[in-house]
């Protein structure tokens, strides 16, 4: 193991519903992702990171301020992260150079702020929930470039017009918010080679309308699909039962006929063209990083706020603790500690992104932080092995779950009985032994034998055979929430 360097830096990539078989080192070995493909070569590769919340503001304010999204402020999207609350720029010292480059999602985007010094936006559709008048006018660097290139707005704007999701993604690949992304990363890095800096870059992609420059980079009749690729849920929580019956008589807002098997297979083919996109990215940064003379004494860690269904188990979206949705990718390549591929098994949460990244780069850990430092695991001190990670969902508030589809025929009532449901807290437990125990007050529960069924597609949770089990895993759950403070009802079991 060599000597760590006294101020090493940081690149913190982050796509948005970066699903986990999207790379070679999980399995997927047809997928054209290079890049990612040769970092996972030279990095620790977590086996099961998972997110705090598999919703875009709540997970994001876990990764960035390493709280719960209740304690954050952010249990549900269209939140403004409180100026109260910490991230991980404003807790390190002033050694080190900051920046924030693309997709924000926790309020003002457009606006430098938590301790950044450098901010590049990229996204203009969130103006509704800017804090002032002035900013909801404004435009994003990304904006401004796009027009400079010839390209036209499109979409309502306060400030004129902006350009909508379904336009910036069916530009060319040149023009592609990540590339975008990518080049102004690599700008960073250049300007700041020579001081300690800390950069976070984040790409809506793959995030819908699931449609690309590279649509036609993988054949969807061809296209290897998960087991329980358009499976109806059969004994699950009527929850994810509604939400399955519901995207079966769909059509997706990208144009997708979810009637049919095909509409799902080109939605999930064009999915896997844009994560295609995101590798582009990362190979810039990268790539920058080299001509910097900057990698040996940089930490890279590569993962998403959460992954999507995109056809599992017959959904779309996330805001469900199956493994489609809640566990993701996490690349972590710290060069002086491994040169090639180390595989971390056990459970990772993202809470303990900010105490691990802190403790890495030398900084002191904040005491209120719920999570703690896996740098020993890094450093090969310490396992996982009987690691707990808790997942959680806080609905009220959160938007009306049918609007990502043009049409549909669900009857009013049931979509009603959907929209009551996702209000309604859950918490999930993956215990050490890879068990999964899902509770909630106003649903049926679920219990998953990862080990035996890592499709989830046996609900063991009414089984009596399994009655002892379920009560020591909600036993933990309870335990969690004593320590945590947190306040979410569970049912008796």
């Amino acid at each position: 193991m060599a000597e760590a360097p006294e101020h090493p830096n940081l690149i913190f990539i982050l796509p948005d519903r970066q699903r986990r078989d999207t790379l070679a080192c999980y399995g997927n070995d047809w997928i054209q992702v290079p890049h990612l493909n040769g970092l996972a070569e030279e990095s620790f590769v977590f086996d099961h990171c998972y997110v705090t919340q598999a919703v875009c503001c709540p997970s994001r304010s876990s990764i960035m301020c390493g709280l719960y999204p209740v304690d954050a402020g952010m249990p549900v999207n269209r939140h403004i992260l409180p100026t109260r609350v910490r991230t991980i720029a404003e807790m390190l010292s002033g050694d080190y150079h900051t920046g924030y480059i693309g997709k924000w999602h926790l309020g003002d985007e457009i606006l430098a702020q938590h301790g950044f010094d450098e901010w590049v936006a990229s996204c203009d559709q969130w103006w509704a929930e800017y804090t002032t008048r002035a900013l909801c006018s404004q435009f994003s660097p990304y904006h401004h470039w796009l027009v400079e290139n010839g390209f036209e707005p499109d979409a309502r704007h306060p400030g004129g017009k902006t350009f909508s999701a379904g336009f910036r993604a069916n530009l060319p690949a040149g023009y592609q918010m990540a590339t975008y992304l990518g080049e102004q990363a690599a700008g960073f890095i250049e300007r700041n080679m020579q001081r300690p800096f800390v950069l976070y870059v984040s790409s809506v992609e793959p995030h819908p309308p699931f449609t690309g420059p590279y649509n036609a980079l993988y054949d969807p009749e061809t296209l290897p699909v998960d087991e329980t690729f358009r499976t109806y849920p059969e004994g699950h929580s009527l929850f994810n039962r509604i939400r399955a019956e519901f995207w079966m008589q769909a059509v997706h807002d990208g144009g997708f006929d979810l009637t049919t098997e095909m509409g799902w297979r080109r939605m999930r083919a064009n999915y896997y063209g844009c994560v295609s996109i995101v590798d582009g990215m990362v190979g810039r940064i990268l790539g920058a990083l080299n001509d910097a003379g900057l990698r040996d004494n940089t930490i890279v860690v590569f993962t998403s706020d959460h992954g999507e269904m995109v056809g599992t188990h017959a959904q779309v979206e996330m805001r469900t603790p199956y493994e489609a949705s809640s566990r993701v990718p996490l690349l972590v390549r710290v060069p002086w500690l491994t040169g090639s591929q180390q595989r971390v098994g056990g459970n990772f949460s993202q809470i303990d992104f900010v105490p691990t990244l802190l403790d890495l780069l030398g900084q002191p850990v904040p005491a209120h932080l719920p999570g703690e430092s896996r740098a020993d695991v890094l450093q090969g001190r310490a396992d996982l092995s009987e690691n707990d990670v808790v997942i959680q969902h806080n609905g009220i508030g959160d938007r009306d779950l049918t609007s990502a589809a043009s049409s549909h025929t669900m009857a009013p009532e049931r979509v009603r009985q959907l929209n009551w449901l996702k209000t309604v807290p859950w918490r999930s437990v993956v215990t050490s032994d890879r068990w999964k125990l899902t509770l909630c007050v106003a649903d049926q529960g679920e219990l998953f034998d990862l080990n035996a069924d890592p499709s989830e597609t046996t609900n063991l949770f009414d089984r009596p055979e399994q009655r002892d089990r379920v009560r020591w895993m909600a036993a933990r759950l309870r335990l969690w929430q004593e320590t945590v403070g947190d306040r979410a009802p569970l049912p008796g079991v």
